[in-house]
């Protein structure tokens, strides 16, 4: 769905390469853990510590490759767009490897990963086919897809694209699309996964207590991520 007829704060939008480009140094300020690595916390597939070889897609700054190396996966690879974002992976260390590539074409050896897994980039793409096809050709046989995205029920709700403020103090959007549940569904049933696990985080006291402004929004849900399987 086309974002722009939710859009409630009418910000210059730029391409996502240039926007993390700019964003990158003020990133690991403004996105909080509570957005997506706490619904990693309440999946119970996959089992983190059983899983040898992930690959991260968006990796951004490393920290999702970071939070499975707390969590016991060993080797990981990833990928992203944003030049400036890598330099800051890998001066943080938590992966074996890193490519300059696109989430939907990775380059990545295909079938050499128990674990595909990205975070907070999928409303970056126009259509959601080519990730889940890209995730399905890494993907060992038996392997689990995570993906944590933000629900399309607060996006449309609050109007609030993907933004951040530049240098100049100006606010900039990063180009933004609106993905329904069903869409997921249907891309991922597409792609040949099967959905294993479906969370939906909402927003809570916890949430409150680090964007008390958002009180109006309360109950309603932010983020989700979903577990899919590949079939041996």
């Amino acid at each position: 769905m086309d974002f722009e007829s939710f859009d409630a704060r009418g910000y210059r939008t730029v391409d996502v390469r240039t926007g993390y480009g700019e964003w990158v140094a003020d990133y690991e300020n403004t996105v909080e853990d509570v957005m997506d690595l706490a619904l990693l916390e309440r999946l119970a597939e996959p089992r983190w510590s059983a899983v040898s070889r992930a690959a991260d897609l968006g990796c951004g700054t490393g920290r999702t490759g970071q939070w499975l190396r707390e969590h016991g996966v060993e080797h990981i690879d990833g990928v992203d767009v944003t030049p400036e974002m890598l330099d800051l992976a890998r001066r943080r260390g938590a992966h074996e490897r890193l490519e300059e590539a696109d989430a939907t074409a990775t380059g990545l050896p295909g079938g050499a990963y128990e674990l595909v897994i990205c975070s907070l980039i999928d409303e970056h793409l126009d259509d959601l086919r080519p990730l889940y096809s890209e995730a399905h050709r890494l993907a060992a046989p038996g392997a689990a897809f995570v993906l944590v995205t933000f629900h399309p029920h607060f996006i449309m709700t609050s109007g609030m694209p993907t933004h951040y403020t530049n240098a100049e103090g100006e606010p900039v959007a990063i180009a933004t699309n609106v993905h329904l549940i069903s869409d997921h569904i249907a891309a991922g049933l597409g792609a040949g996964w099967r959905l294993a696990e479906l969370h939906e985080n909402v927003i809570d006291d916890v949430w409150l207590k680090i964007k008390p402004k958002w009180e109006r929004f309360r109950n309603h849900p932010f983020s989700a991520a979903y577990t899919w399987r590949k079939d041996a």
